[in-house]
């Protein structure tokens, strides 16, 4: 676009004037070749977080980021291809589950995922706690897994929409990430560009979420469904809640070890139930039968062992150590360990999911910027849930760490998130709400 000029760009969004669809393209090109300068794109970015835009605006911007780079088909696989994507949270160890329960009922998933920052976990952490696997897959590597399993999961290549990578370095540094048209563009963007056909989105609320309500939470699920269908693809969002850690291992070796229980058979719990409700609406979209039939599905791949053998097979797959999924002690063991223990009787009233994620940075199981390094043995393990009853000296929750001093620092952060009243408290439903082509 000859007649392209950013600071009209700027303009427009500052007086709620809408962009056309050639200034949008015009725009990401501009950030993606570098021939906008970062001043500029970040005041843009600003307007943008004051202003908003339109659903065509946001629609556009998300297409034109998946755009920047490269676009991923799957016509080679036979059979129907889906992806899942979670929004962050404390806890969420779904993907390690779901994917091999997804493989073992004939979906394919290539999955793309990225390492954790601040106080929510990453799926490729997670999985690089297993002794020797790597998640540095090249295309060809990738592929082959992906057929002869049905699943695996690789980083993410710095080709796919870099346009978001750009924007994303600098509204983390100019206090413009909170903005759902941008939250929606940078994640639709990623999803659309790794090619699958049905796209499951876990948005997380709640106080360990970025959406904090439910009225924001809905607010992205419908912009990202929007965005999705505008590309032909099938799309639903399960709003998830996030005021209290999901399952109850909070790091990464400890996240494997709980995923791996779940696999087992063990899904009595809020964590198995998620994942079985999860895997049975990727099943009903990929066109496996109606709602009854596929969580009936989703089950029979835990209870027959087919759901874990898959996960075995990624594993192995990606250089890994199987073993792991019968062995447990063969993931990283931390050095030092701790119990919390409650400090009086009640019930536990509240369990504040990003102070929780924030403790366990300390102990190591996270990084605060990306140059930072963890432990794959750190973490925490709760004993205790959201309204339990609890009597002075009752365990809490263990803390794991590689120091004493690490432990001392996360110990009062815990000890201030975990809060215990003489009233029973309400309890969020696990799923809020889901928004599907069924609602």
């Amino acid at each position: 676009m000859s007649d392209f000029h950013m600071t009209e760009c700027i303009r427009k969004t500052k007086a709620h004037l809408p962009l056309s669809p050639a200034e949008i393209k015009a725009l990401v090109q501009g950030v993606t070749d570098e021939s906008v300068p970062d001043y500029q794109t970040a005041a843009w970015l600003m307007a943008v977080c004051f202003n908003g835009l339109t659903d065509e605006e946001t629609a556009q911007l998300t297409m034109s980021m998946r755009d920047s780079g490269q676009v991923m088909h799957w016509d080679m696989l036979p059979g129907p291809v889906a992806d899942k994507h979670s929004t962050g949270g404390v806890g969420d160890k779904t993907t390690l589950i779901l994917a091999p329960i997804a493989a073992a009922c004939g979906i394919f998933m290539p999955k793309m995922s990225g390492r954790g920052l601040g106080h929510t976990g990453g799926t490729i952490d997670k999985l690089e706690s297993i002794p020797g696997l790597t998640t540095a897959l090249d295309p060809a590597e990738f592929l082959a897994l992906v057929q002869r399993v049905g699943c695996a999961v690789s980083m993410q290549t710095g080709n796919l929409a870099p346009a978001d990578k750009k924007l994303y370095a600098l509204r983390d540094v100019t206090e413009t990430v909170n903005s759902i048209p941008l939250i929606c563009a940078s994640i639709m963007s990623k999803k659309l560009a790794t090619g699958a056909d049905h796209i499951l989105l876990d948005v997380k609320v709640g106080s360990g979420a970025f959406m904090k309500n439910d009225a924001d939470a809905a607010e992205l699920a419908r912009l990202m469904r929007a965005a999705a269908k505008a590309d032909g693809r099938q799309c639903t969002a399960i709003l998830t809640d996030m005021d209290r850690p999901l399952g109850r291992c909070i790091g990464n070796a400890l996240e494997v070890q709980e995923a791996i229980r779940v696999l087992r058979g063990e899904t009595d719990n809020a964590l198995g139930q998620l994942c079985i409700a999860l895997a049975a609406e990727l099943l009903r979209m990929s066109g496996k039968g109606d709602a009854d039939t596929c969580r009936k599905l989703a089950k029979q791949a835990v209870s027959s062992g087919s759901a874990l053998q898959k996960l075995a097979q990624m594993i192995e797959g990606q250089h890994g150590d199987p073993r792991v999924t019968d062995d447990l002690s063969l993931l990283p063991q931390a050095k030092c360990s701790r119990v919390l223990r409650a400090e009086r009787a009640g019930c536990i009233a509240s369990m504040h999911s990003e102070e929780i994620g924030r403790a366990s940075v300390l102990l190591g199981a996270g990084r605060m910027t990306k140059a930072d390094s963890i432990d794959p043995a750190a973490g925490i393990v709760l004993a205790a849930e959201l309204g339990d009853a609890v009597s002075t000296g009752d365990p809490l929750l263990t803390m794991y760490a590689a120091t004493e001093q690490q432990l001392d620092e996360a110990e009062q952060k815990l000890r201030a998130a975990v809060v215990i009243t003489d009233e029973q408290p309400e309890k969020s439903p696990l799923i809020h709400k889901i928004f599907s082509d069924r609602t």
